[in-house]
């Protein structure tokens, strides 16, 4: 079968198989207090920069419990136009076999690569494994500046010289050596994308004051069962001894500790009592901290969580950080959540410059929070009420969910494409636990479309 990508402008939604419905919304019915058990899926911020480092293989590689997400669609579309095969497999197409030893290009495909932010992996480990790569800038959500200007500062210091044609950014090496990598921030993106290039130099790299989230971690666990040689992830210096090879292998994604804490959100939010499957406890300590300032009952087991939501929270402030300290990706559910708090919070948000776009869709619902900056201060408010309300990017669209569900009346979240990003299945989930939540056809808009035909 032909498998090609038709693109008509900007990519916003994207499925396997079929036409995408581009004007689609949620419909939620508030009020309703959500019980029972959900179980979480793969992590989006893992899968992509894996899926990324399987091409360096010389031999074929499994992934289990990747997610059935726009994102990863797209990535898989992106390496088969590099000429790697890519196909969902297993009773439950969890499962992706990805075949490297067909890669024949170096070029990612430019209208892709801007619907999806993490291509931008893609260069260390093409610049390891055949010497060169060509890319555009990336895509994803618009949550203010995310340079990557640390992915090309490390990759030159392994041996890359970097050129920029009519938006183009290619790259090429002659020596790829290891080296001493010092990053002025712990970005998790360069951090990833050394290790990856690293993975296949002459010598050692050592990267210092390198990001610790869990997903590098992940990364590390792959990158070694391919027979890398790697150790320090989830510390600040990561040390990687280079291999002239690496093979394939078997690896399961680790669960989305950014879906764990949404579904805490929500059983706190709704007052409610959910139990949390293959969840990791240690992945959310400072959201399991923040929701206990604010009453909540929490229970951690292993692989799973508790959350009880008892009534009304409490204010609380809020600082994103760097892991582990509080996610960015889940100030906007916060915000949710404490504009219903008894009191005044406060929200600062570190690490992006423009994440508070979900302030004034919340405002529509009876929010009153005041923005300054990188700065919220929360109001809350009894009880929100449903309102037509717009997702503007994955994050901020979670965070209207979260306040339709524990709003009087009937919220319409528009832009649910943004979701489908990052959230497999979210409002069967949701509904699995009790919420009045229903995907339709409606008025979205939609400021571009993307069709895609006899994909896997």
């Amino acid at each position: 079968m032909d498998k090609t990508v038709h693109v008509t402008a900007t990519a916003r939604g994207l499925f396997a198989g079929r036409v995408v419905p581009q004007m689609s919304k949620f419909i939620i019915e508030g009020g309703r207090t959500l019980r029972g058990e959900v179980s979480v899926s793969g992590a989006k911020n893992a899968v992509l920069p894996i899926m990324a480092a399987s091409v360096m293989a010389d031999s074929p590689c499994v992934l289990h419990n990747v997610p059935d997400l726009t994102d990863t669609k797209i990535m898989a579309e992106i390496l088969k136009g590099l000429g790697v095969r890519v196909d969902r497999i297993g009773p439950d197409g969890s499962s992706l076999y990805i075949d490297p030893r067909t890669l024949n290009r170096h070029v990612v495909d430019e209208l892709l690569m801007r619907q999806v932010r993490s291509s931008v992996f893609l260069m260390g480990p093409l610049l390891g494994k055949v010497g060169k790569v060509q890319v555009s800038y990336p895509g994803g959500c618009d949550i203010g500046q995310r340079p990557i200007d640390l992915h090309i500062k490390g990759l030159k210091s392994l041996g890359a010289t970097f050129t920029e044609e009519h938006g183009q950014i290619i790259a090429e090496r002659d020596r790829w050596e290891g080296v001493d990598i010092h990053l002025d921030i712990p970005s998790v993106g360069a951090t990833e994308n050394i290790m990856m290039g690293a993975a296949l130099a002459k010598g050692v790299t050592v990267i210092r004051n390198a990001a610790k989230e869990p997903e590098i971690v992940d990364l590390q666990g792959f990158l070694n069962s391919m027979g890398a040689r790697i150790r320090g992830a989830g510390t600040d210096v990561i040390r990687v001894e280079g291999v002239t090879n690496l093979y394939g292998c078997e690896y399961t994604i680790m669960p989305d500790r950014i879906e764990v804490g949404t579904f805490m959100v929500a059983a706190v939010i709704t007052s409610g009592a959910i139990w949390i499957e293959n969840a990791l406890p240690e992945h959310v300590q400072a959201v399991t901290a923040k929701l206990r300032e604010v009453g909540a009952e929490i229970t951690e087991k292993d692989r799973g969580l508790y959350v009880k939501g008892t009534g009304r929270p409490k204010p609380t402030d809020v600082k994103t950080l760097p892991y582990p300290g509080f996610p960015t990706d889940m100030q906007p559910q916060m915000m949710a959540l404490l504009s219903i708090a008894e009191g005044t919070s406060v929200i600062t948000e570190t690490i992006f410059d423009s994440r508070f776009k979900q302030a004034e869709e919340l405002g529509r619902m009876g929010a009153k929070i005041r923005t300054e900056g990188r700065t919220a201060i929360i109001k809350g408010v009894p009880r929100l009420s449903g309102a037509m309300v717009e997702a503007t990017d994955l994050r901020s669209g979670a965070s209207l969910v979260l306040a339709g569900l524990s709003a009087d009346g009937v919220t319409t979240v528009n832009g649910i494409h943004n979701l489908d990003r990052g959230y497999e299945r979210l409002e069967a989930k949701l509904a699995s636990l009790g919420a009045s939540i229903k995907r339709v056809l409606g008025d979205e808009p939609v400021h571009a479309r993307l069709r895609v035909t006899g994909m896997n």
